[in-house]
């Protein structure tokens, strides 16, 4: 498997992990492609595919904070799934830095969502009990409320809200 970063949308691969992106996520939760391209003129953001024989299997997009690693983004195509690649591609990015790493899940509401939360932590997450929403991707929309994962340590509310202080301007600017 081989990780390949995307700078453009023209690159080879974004097309197709687009796809899966588009798939994996709901509207709510995805950028259009003109906020895409505006968020990947930040070198602080990272669109990375994950190929095997030339084709996505998966990707990643995160941020690089000078504390911590954000997931933005993660997921596998759906033929690929349960073939272990989501815990390899996480467990690749979590070796390939030492800096904690906080990711989102939304609540526990669902089977699905509990699975979700469950893959999480057996790879080492904790999930936290904090109060924690993001704007809707869609204009107009009602935000958004999920939960923090984070690795390898839990936060407290407090650092919750730094977070959401310090880093959601960025996150989700307006364009």
């Amino acid at each position: 498997m081989t990780s390949i970063r995307l700078n453009t949308t023209t690159d080879t691969y974004f097309q197709e992990a687009w796809e899966i992106y588009n798939s994996a996520f709901p509207a709510e939760e995805r950028r259009s492609v003109d906020k895409q391209i505006a968020v990947m003129k930040n070198s602080n953001y990272h669109f990375e595919a994950f190929v095997i024989d030339k084709q996505v299997i998966g990707f990643i997009l995160w941020w690089n904070f000078d504390s911590f690693r954000y997931v933005d983004h993660f997921a596998t195509a759906s033929s690929q799934r349960n073939k272990g690649f989501g815990k390899i591609i996480l467990e690749k990015f979590i070796t390939n830095n030492n800096k904690p790493v906080l990711l989102e899940v939304e609540l526990p509401e669902s089977t699905i969502n509990q699975r979700r939360i469950k893959f999480y932590e057996r790879i080492g997450f904790k999930l936290n009990p904090h109060y924690y929403e993001v704007p809707s991707m869609v204009s107009g929309e009602s935000p958004l409320q999920l939960l923090l994962m984070t690795y390898p340590n839990a936060i407290s509310e407090e650092e919750t809200k730094l977070f959401v202080t310090k880093n959601h301007p960025e996150l989700f600017k307006k364009e």
